[in-house]
């Protein structure tokens, strides 16, 4: 072989070999779960039922809980004891944290000064430094509210979107370069039926309280193209798309502790451009959780 040709091989073998490194990089999935709470520790028809399940997924980076996954500490020890030791956790403050000392003392710890979780890029205001906070992987940026601060602490409003976090929210969605963008927070802009029972919970105790201040929020993340807010309250899960906004109640992880709509958790998966969800709620027959639904978040 002439050595021109054989350089030209070796750069486009390089070339190829390097692509397939890039999508690899750019591959990730990831858990939603939240609600959970009083529910947690060794007993299967509960949340360990979930944990067990998703410990059999492929290649989970990290879990989202939207809030109520009290008490904190033994929805930790159920995720590290069923899914993996290592598995990162990324918890949201719900009301009934808000409402806990307890509780909010062991969140404040669990990213001590805003730095304690991996690849936080962006700490929250004074008063939530260590609840409100975004992180990256990959090509992707996920931002968590504490949506119960204010200018004066981190439990201080009953569920709003003040102008403190609107403020950093702003800021944090200006610097933001990847390409993905998910946002949590605990309470629904819109509270939506379960998608199965149609059984409606908090209908008038959402961010509808203030909906002055809700469609401010949602306006925002619609002019940075955000995918989807993610969310829990509800025990209801749901997936709607409103003027290109997903909004995804996450349901609850209580198993059979609540019988009104099948406890439910989500997986997602980005693949360089695409984003991909599949559903997995409890059949109460076998015990186990199956696919329920699936579809493109793109």
């Amino acid at each position: 072989m002439k050595p021109i040709k054989r350089a030209l091989l070796i750069i486009t073998t390089l070339f190829l070999l390097s692509s397939c490194i890039q999508e690899k990089e750019k591959s990730l999935s990831f858990i939603f779960t939240a609600d959970m709470r009083d529910y947690t520790g060794d007993n299967k028809d509960y949340f360990r039922g979930a944990c067990e399940a998703i410990k059999n997924l492929e290649n989970i980076q990290f879990i989202v809980s939207p809030g109520d996954l009290d008490p904190p500490d033994s929805t930790f020890y159920t995720i590290q004891k069923y899914i993996d030791k290592e598995i990162v956790w990324y918890p949201v403050v719900g009301n009934h944290e808000a409402e806990t000392d307890s509780d909010m003392e062991w969140l404040r710890n669990h990213n001590k000064e805003g730095n304690s979780l991996p690849n936080v890029v962006n700490i929250g205001p004074a008063s939530c430094t260590e609840t409100t906070y975004s992180f990256d992987y990959e090509n992707a940026h996920f931002i968590v509210l504490n949506e119960y601060c204010n200018e004066e602490c981190d439990t201080c409003t009953k569920g709003d979107i003040p102008d403190i976090l609107y403020n950093w929210l702003e800021s944090d969605l200006k610097k933001n370069k990847k390409k993905h963008i998910f946002v949590f927070g605990h309470e629904p802009a819109y509270p939506m039926p379960d998608m199965e029972t149609q059984r409606f919970r908090h209908v008038h105790d959402c961010l509808n309280q203030n909906s002055e201040n809700r469609d401010r929020f949602i306006n925002l993340l619609q002019t940075h193209e955000v995918i989807g807010y993610v969310v829990g309250h509800t025990h209801n899960y749901s997936i709607v798309k409103i003027n290109e906004l997903w909004h995804i109640d996450v349901g609850h992880g209580r198993g059979r502790a609540d019988m009104g709509a099948r406890s439910t958790f989500i997986k997602v998966s980005i693949n360089n451009d695409k984003v991909n969800y599949q559903t997995y709620r409890l059949d109460y027959e076998s015990r186990e959780y199956k696919i329920s639904d699936t579809g493109s978040l793109n």
